[in-house]
């Protein structure tokens, strides 16, 4: 099995999503609900292209 190097998208979105998890914690601001929307959404959408490109690398890169 290859090994890939982290993805800095992946870490933006984990970030995002502890950002979330400490503010609800701190009864923040509602604004801040917004980084679990997004943070869920960038990692899902990493972790879906990757297995895509994984998948059929050759289709990926024509597609570039």
């Amino acid at each position: 099995m290859e090994e890939r190097p982290l993805d800095p998208i992946i870490v933006v979105a984990v970030t995002m999503l502890a950002v979330w998890a400490a503010g609800t914690w701190a009864d923040g601001p509602g604004w801040i609900h917004l980084l679990l929307t997004g943070g869920v959404f960038l990692l899902i959408w990493r972790i879906v292209t990757r297995a895509q490109r994984a998948a059929c690398p050759r289709e990926a890169k024509r597609k570039r």
